[in-house]
């Protein structure tokens, strides 16, 4: 994957540099729904697949963690889904050079993403203690 990787992507930033529209993915572990079973780990061998200590006094075991190392060759993505390890992998795209209906759209969409998390923060009880 790696020598892939040395062929591509000089093709991939020259396709960027041009003004090409260029999707890259990325993939990562979800925290919340990460269990800590470390079954991605032990199953891909991905040295971009770390273990992470969380803050979260209630959660004793670190979780899986993919760091800036991972070329995207989505063998974890592709071992979780096999074996229905686990749903906490997910996959986005980065893309170089959108077209205009894209970025309207991005816009769009975080506006109503906004909007849902603060009306969600509306609701929440804060307790004593807590601060808003």
């Amino acid at each position: 994957m790696l020598n892939r990787q040395r062929r591509e992507k000089p093709l991939r930033n020259r396709a960027i540099a041009d003004g090409n529209r260029v999707e890259i993915p990325r993939f990562g572990v979800d925290q919340d729904v990460c269990t800590g079973d470390h079954a991605c780990i032990r199953l891909s061998g991905c040295p971009s697949l770390s273990l992470k200590k969380l803050d979260d006094p209630l959660r004793d075991d670190p979780v899986a963690h993919i760091d800036q190392s991972c070329v995207g060759c989505g063998n974890c993505g592709e071992v979780a889904d096999a074996a229905i390890l686990c749903p906490s992998f997910y996959e986005a795209k980065v893309v170089h050079n959108p077209s205009g209906f894209e970025t309207w759209y991005a816009g769009l969409r975080r506006r109503i993403i906004a909007w849902l998390q603060d009306r969600r923060a509306g609701k929440r009880l804060a307790f004593s203690g807590e601060s808003a």
